[in-house]
């Protein structure tokens, strides 16, 4: 099949006037490389700082591609795929140099989820990180019983949970590798001992966290000897996770998950001086990663693959996505984008349309969604949580003033009263997308948590803070909340790596994800919205403003929305909040380029990101 301009791709004309700007684009990028809370609670700040502004052309290929958040780590998924490597074999590559180019977001010390299809199966790798076997429900209340303060919580020991994305990809490579898995390796194996340029982002960021150089480890790389954070273009060398990498790379991920890596691991997470946490060695010896079932829903002319619990992501999108079909056809697709001050930016009623939705999403959310091997769905399945029939009841009370804040639903089979959580969710994240020439795909989000994680590094690498995904308090009311710690769960994510199928053929039309924290979900939704509904192309609908609701204010993009929307909201009932909304979109797109299939990629102005492909 091939998508035309017509059915929400662009057209040959337009793609060819954005081919003009490519090379300029990506050696701008290139070179600067080198040299809220749930239910009504208070609002979380964005997990990562903001660090400006670069317009971002697409790009196109027509064999594979892949899109990621930093142009090195893209550059090392794009030799793999040209080397004659898979989607997976692509995106191992790309993760092991975002841990160095992109410390602060991701990396071995953290935890993934990674969709994958082949063409005819879609499969999702669960590489969350689990509490240690010694957590329990007090792990994050203070002697008083009551939860300790986010910052006191977050920096040290406590918060570290098992790491799963080394375990997860070598699953995933095991079943749909074609290189060798130490050929994997070598990008950033090179890139580790030769040194990198700190980017522009990576300085901005460094620049403003107040806790990473309390780390003897981390202040020793990324701070001056004055304590002074090193400016963009300090190259950084980091011959400890190069020899981290060459134990896995011959020994596979049971070199980091038994032995000495795993035992240092331990000794600096027990020995933290002012927050001890509680993982031992045998608790990586133990990690399983999974493999579970999608979610895949359908959406006019689409099938929308998601992932399923500990991830909150592919059921809150689902939800939205299916409150937006169960309205009137033409609400959301009439409802396109306006042109003002020479940019695009969402209609109020597109707006209005997109926040209610996601209000009441984010409400089940708050009261279902967690770990199902510990706590199970209502009816035992997320389907219950995508019936349409529930979702158009749902959907029905939306008019034309906001909700303000909704009510959880009650969908079949809703059996145990539950507590909303409250957890602040605040994931440093990237996305990797990859298509590679066999017709496999792959959407990756993964994270270490927070900014810079823990802010404990060992042997070049930092630790995530992943626990404090967790709700700090186990029940509410006398009613026990479904995210509460227990030991070897998985605390519930917002991270929502999404494919895209055409309905019936089930070939693929997107891959697309976000980093952004529990902010994830309006951002991946609003560029599902922005391409198969207003017909954007995936570039546009990515740099469209970012617009939403969390179940509390309706939040917009600070700086990037006009007057009139903010107005135009307000007069519809929205309590509206300006905000930094630092998205990270990274995606792929079949397109037709003058009646020839291509690949469009697409990644996020608020980032470093490009895509790359032949």
């Amino acid at each position: 099949m091939r998508l035309s301009a017509a059915s929400s791709t662009p057209s040959g004309a337009r793609l060819q006037g954005r081919l003009a700007l490519l090379l300029a684009g990506a050696s701008l990028l290139l070179a600067a490389c080198a040299a809220p809370g749930d239910s009504a609670g208070p609002l979380p700040v964005a997990p990562e700082a903001a660090s400006g502004w670069t317009d971002k052309p697409g790009w196109i290929a027509h064999s594979f591609m892949v899109a990621a958040a930093n142009p090195l780590a893209t550059q090392a998924g794009y030799d793999i795929l040209k080397a004659g490597g898979s989607a997976i074999d692509a995106a191992i590559a790309t993760q092991m140099v975002l841990n160095l180019v992109e410390p602060n977001s991701s990396g071995i010390g953290g935890g993934a989820f990674l969709l994958h299809s082949d063409g005819k199966q879609v499969l999702a790798y669960d590489g969350r990180e689990t509490a240690p076997a010694a957590a329990d429900e007090r792990l994050f209340l203070g002697p008083d019983g009551k939860a300790l303060p986010f910052r006191q919580a977050l920096v040290g020991g406590r918060s570290v949970g098992v790491p799963g994305v080394l375990r997860m990809l070598e699953l995933a490579h095991r079943q749909h590798g074609r290189l060798p898995w130490a050929r994997l390796f070598e990008p950033a194996i090179r890139l580790a001992q030769q040194g990198f340029a700190i980017s522009p982002r990576l300085a901005a960021v460094l620049a403003e966290d107040p806790d990473l150089a309390s780390d003897p480890a981390a202040r020793a790389y990324f701070y001056l000897p004055d304590g002074k954070p090193k400016p963009a273009g300090t190259v950084l060398r980091n011959p400890e996770f190069a020899a981290v990498l060459r134990e896995v790379a011959a020994g596979g991920a049971d070199a980091f998950y038994r032995g000495q890596i795993a035992r240092d691991i331990e000794a600096k997470v027990r020995a933290h001086p002012t927050n001890p946490g509680r993982l031992r060695a045998s608790d990586l010896a133990a990690y399983q990663a999974r493999v579970r079932e999608p979610i895949c829903t359908d959406y006019r002319r689409w099938t929308v693959c998601g992932m399923p619990p500990p991830s909150s992501g592919g059921i809150a999108i689902a939800q939205m996505l299916g409150m937006l079909a169960a309205m009137p056809a033409t609400d959301i697709a009439r409802a396109t984008p306006a042109e003002r001050d020479g940019r695009l930016e969402p209609s109020v009623q597109g707006a209005h349309l997109f926040s209610e939705v996601g209000r009441l999403a984010y409400a089940d959310r708050a009261r279902y969604v967690a770990d199902t091997d510990f706590v199970p769905l209502p009816g035992g399945s997320w389907r219950s949580l995508v019936d349409p029939a529930y979702l158009a009841k749902r959907a029905a009370a939306i008019g034309e003033r906001s909700i303000g804040v909704a009510q959880p639903g009650t969908p079949a089979g809703v059996t145990l009263a539950m507590a909303d959580d409250r957890s602040p969710e605040l994931p440093s994240t990237s996305h990797l997308s990859v298509v590679d020439r066999y017709g496999n795909a792959i959407s990756m989000t993964t994270s270490i948590e927070h900014q810079f994680g823990s802010r404990q590094m060992v042997r070049g690498f930092l630790l995530n803070n992943q626990l404090t995904d967790f709700s700090f308090v186990a029940e509410e009311n006398g009613q026990p909340v479904a995210n509460r710690v227990q030991p070897g769960k998985r605390p519930r994510s917002s991270m929502a790596p999404t494919l895209v199928f055409e309905r019936g053929t089930r070939e693929l039309v997107m891959t697309l994800g976000s980093p952004g924290g529990s902010a994830i979900i309006n951002y991946v939704g609003k560029a599902l919205v922005g391409t198969l509904d207003w017909k954007l192309d995936l570039q546009q609908a990515i740099a469209l403003p970012n617009v939403g609701s969390r179940n509390g204010p309706t939040e917009l993009e600070q700086g990037r929305v006009s007057e009139a929307l903010v107005q135009g909201l307000k007069a519809r009932g929205h309590d509206i909040r300006l905000m930094e909304q630092t998205s990270g979109l990274q995606g792929i797109m079949r397109v037709t380029v003058d009646g020839r299939p291509a690949w469009f990629g697409g990644a996020d102005p608020r980032r470093e990101g490009v895509a790359m492909g032949e």
